[in-house]
């Protein structure tokens, strides 16, 4: 088999292999990595839903990629992941009209933003990049259980390496915010989330793997300036501190986690440049960290999660 990595893009992972038939639901659809994700995994055949909040713009870039692609299926959904009600609304849409779901990709994020709090009153980035997430996956859980074999994509970040998860006040009611250590947490989150849900599903034919798609210039760094990408710099590991990669490149983690059949049989794993990661190594920018796969840390989130969100999940 071929082996990828960090120069690696979506369109070279993917090419060969035949999605024809499946239903791709993918969350921030409409910037970025998620627009790279949609067209590439709509080249291989797959039927597109794409999930945005800007309805406006998630639609120009629907009507953009089907121009570029006129064979190709690209369905829209507006969903708010940092309003419950918004997530509970749209997977009920959704369930309307699609019973079966073979892929889900968890990409929507938002990166080191002032202190915010999502309608709920959860820290934004605890509430938009885990909480919205872990409800919207259980809300289509059946879809996908009835769509197996099938895999479930959350995007995570060599940020992980930030901060274990905080048990004791997840929404910074009552300590010090830090945008960096939140973010730390709600990757290291997404992680724990992959663990938990891959050891719960993975019987019944859907696995799920975190991903680290590298450093990439996009919307999601919004809020940074100048002194947040030396901050950056200098919370990095690896001597050489950030290295950038295109759109293209950045997506391509992402595309190979959901189509490569070198991950048959796998899953609860997080990826990066194209590889299964190894364990962190001190002085080194790649590998996982352990607290982010350790199962006990991650039936503790669950638990928490389902607490938060009001709701329970039996798959």
């Amino acid at each position: 088999m071929k082996r990828f990595d960090a120069n690696s893009t979506a369109e070279q992972v993917i090419e060969g292999i035949s999605l024809e038939g499946k239903l791709a639901v993918v969350t921030g659809a409409s910037s970025g990595l998620g627009i790279e994700t949609c067209r590439v995994l709509a080249s291989a055949g797959a039927t597109v839903l794409m999930v945005a909040r800007d309805e406006e713009k998630l639609e120009a870039v629907a009507a953009e990629l089907q121009r570029q692609q006129p064979d190709a299926q690209f369905l829209t959904q507006r969903m708010d992941l940092a309003d419950l009600d918004s997530v509970h609304s749209a997977a009920t849409e959704i369930l309307l009209y699609h019973s079966e779901i073979q892929l889900l990709i968890n990409n929507a994020g938002v990166m080191a933003c002032p202190l915010q709090r999502t309608k709920q009153d959860f820290e934004m980035q605890f509430g938009t990049n885990h909480l919205g997430h872990f409800l919207f996956t259980g809300l289509l859980s059946e879809a996908l259980l009835e769509g197996a074999p099938g895999r479930v994509i959350n995007l995570s970040s060599a940020g992980h390496k930030f901060a274990r998860f905080n048990f004791d006040d997840p929404s910074y009611h009552h300590r010090d915010y830090d945008k960096w250590q939140a973010y730390g947490e709600s990757k290291t989150a997404n992680v724990l989330f992959t663990v938990g849900l891959d050891r719960r599903t993975r019987e019944r034919g859907v696995r799920s793997f975190a991903v680290h798609p590298g450093a990439i210039m996009t919307n999601l760094g919004r809020h940074m300036d100048a002194a947040d990408l030396a901050t950056l710099n200098e919370r990095s590991p690896s001597s050489k501190g950030l290295e950038f990669k295109t759109v293209e490149q950045g997506a391509a983690t992402t595309v190979w986690a959901a189509s490569s059949p070198q991950l048959s049989g796998r899953g609860g794993i997080y990826l990066e440049d194209c590889q299964i990661a190894a364990a962190a190594v001190e002085g080194k920018s790649t590998g996982v960290e352990s607290y982010a796969v350790n199962p006990a840390a991650a039936d503790r989130l669950w638990l928490l999660s389902e607490e938060l969100v009001g709701q329970s999940f039996d798959y």
